[in-house]
Order: structure tokens, then C-alpha cells, then sequence
């Protein structure tokens, strides 16, 4: 099986996660989910523990807060995945002031060589008012990049709005 690559945009809440694993257990499975989100508080646990609870029976979930492009490698050929969400994974790096580039290249490059289907589920965070403090404008922009880069990789984009998909392209 050859590339197969999709990353759906939206903001929050729009419905973006909820399309993607409608889209990937269309396929057989079983389905592979990359979970990036760290639980460092009660909330999160429990929106972490929620949306295990909201997937179907047939998911392998791993935590990858930061190891995504080595955990994409052992999944078989084949096995469709869902990345959800780069976003967080982003900022997981950022805050852990990891080298962007050298992880968003490894990333790129083990998508390059998946064979098999990928759903790459990332915020657009850039339709807002411009952040107040440099931190927030540094991911705003790092987030932008990582999205240009993957969209242009990716054979289709969707962004969801409402929870309506509007196809970017493919």
C-alpha cells in the first residue's frame, strides 16, 4: 500500500477528531491511535479518559507526547493510524524547547515512508487576533508552519468548521 495521507484542520471543538475516526474506522482494522496530549492536571485526565471512552472497541491507543515519527514505524504496513493531535505535540516540543526543525523533519520523513493510511487531526490557530506575548505568537507561527509543511505532504486536506468538512485539497 502506497502514502496515504490526510490532515484535517479546524479550531476547537469543530468536530475535527470526531471526523477523523469516522473516516479511519471506514477501514478495517484494527486502528492504531498516536494520542500526543500529556494529562498534567484532573481536567485533562478526565477529557483524556472521555475520549477513550467516546472510540469504538477495535483502537490501539499509544501515548506519544513526543516520540511520534519512531511510533509511526512500528505500526505494520497497512494498519491505518491517527495522529491526534499535532498540535499538542507541537507544544509539547516547543515547551520542552526541543529543536522544531530536526523533529518536524523526522516527522515528515517517517510519513514519507508509512505505508499505509495516516489521519494527521491539527488546530488552525491562526485565524485569530494576534497573541499578546512571544510565547504565544512563537507557537502561533510554529503551528502555521507545521501545517503549511504537512498540507503540501499530505494528498488531502480538510478543514472542518460546525463539524462540516470543506475539502482543501485531494
Amino acid at each position: 500500500m502506497a502514502h496515504d495521507l490526510t490532515l484535517i484542520l479546524g479550531g476547537a471543538r469543530s468536530g475535527k477528531s470526531g471526523f477523523a475516526e469516522a473516516e479511519v474506522t471506514a477501514r478495517p482494522g484494527p486502528w492504531h491511535y498516536m494520542a500526543t496530549a500529556q494529562a498534567f492536571d484532573d481536567e485533562m485526565r478526565a477529557r483524556i479518559a472521555q475520549h477513550r471512552a467516546d472510540r469504538a472497541n477495535g483502537w490501539v491507543t499509544q501515548e506519544v507526547p513526543f516520540a511520534l515519527a519512531n511510533a509511526l514505524q512500528t505500526v505494520p504496513d497497512g494498519a491505518p493510524i491517527l495522529v491526534d493531535c499535532l498540535t499538542l505535540w507541537l507544544t509539547n516540543h516547543l515547551l520542552a524547547e526541543n529543536d522544531l526543525t530536526t523533529e518536524i523533519a523526522a516527522l515528515q520523513s517517517a510519513l514519507d515512508a508509512r505505508r499505509g493510511p495516516v489521519w494527521l487531526v491539527a488546530n488552525e490557530v491562526g485565524l485569530g487576533i494576534v497573541p499578546d506575548n512571544v510565547l504565544a505568537r512563537h507557537f502561533r507561527d510554529a503551528a502555521g508552519r507545521l501545517n503549511q509543511r504537512l498540507a503540501k505532504q499530505a494528498d488531502r486536506v480538510r478543514f472542518i468548521a460546525a463539524g462540516l468538512p470543506l475539502a482543501l485539497k485531494g
